[in-house]
């Protein structure tokens, strides 16, 4: 019998990449990650509904996938607000890869990447049958504020605020 692959096997293993939001990796997890919020929003959706697309990556923006043996697992990307302020959006892990700290290590590269893009807020908004990810945020930093843009007056949004980390590391005193 094999060995189980640990979270730190699979964390060494991964490859993240950035990608056109329209390419095939994106748009694989996006209909994966569409059909999921059909099953948990039954209510939100008619069954002729359009599958959703994803926007061109903006200026100050990316989009990203993790890849585990050549095949896309996980995405997540950065939408600017305004100047100073970004959203995380599509962050997703497909069903077969969770719980092994993919959406942890696409959380931790899209914070280095704000913070490289000099934003001083990222948010995101979450579903609020969506346990499992709140408490991946919460226990990444973010904390809940009040619905923001498009999700104001959405009952089921659930939204979150965090500062990006910035790493200072000043080599000339090493």
């Amino acid at each position: 019998m094999a060995e189980p692959i640990s979270s730190e096997d699979v964390r060494q293993a991964i490859s993240m990449v950035e990608v056109d939001p329209s390419g095939d990796a994106a748009m694989v997890l996006l209909r994966e990650a569409a059909i999921e919020a059909r099953q948990i929003y039954p209510e939100l959706f008619a069954a002729d509904d359009p599958w959703p697309e994803n926007e061109p990556t903006a200026e100050r923006g990316v989009y990203l996938v993790a890849n585990l043996g050549g095949i896309p697992v996980a995405c997540g990307a950065l939408r600017p607000i305004d100047e100073n302020t970004v959203e995380i959006r599509r962050m997703f892990v497909s069903n077969t890869s969770r719980r092994k700290g993919l959406a942890k290590a696409v959380l931790q590269e899209l914070e280095a990447r704000a913070a490289g893009f000099a934003y001083k807020t990222m948010r995101l908004e979450t579903g609020n049958r969506q346990s499992s990810a709140m408490a991946l945020y919460e226990a990444y930093g973010f904390k809940r504020i009040a619905a923001f843009g498009d999700y104001v007056g959405d009952p089921t949004s659930v939204c979150f605020e965090k500062t990006p980390i910035r790493i200072n590391i000043n080599l000339a005193n090493k």
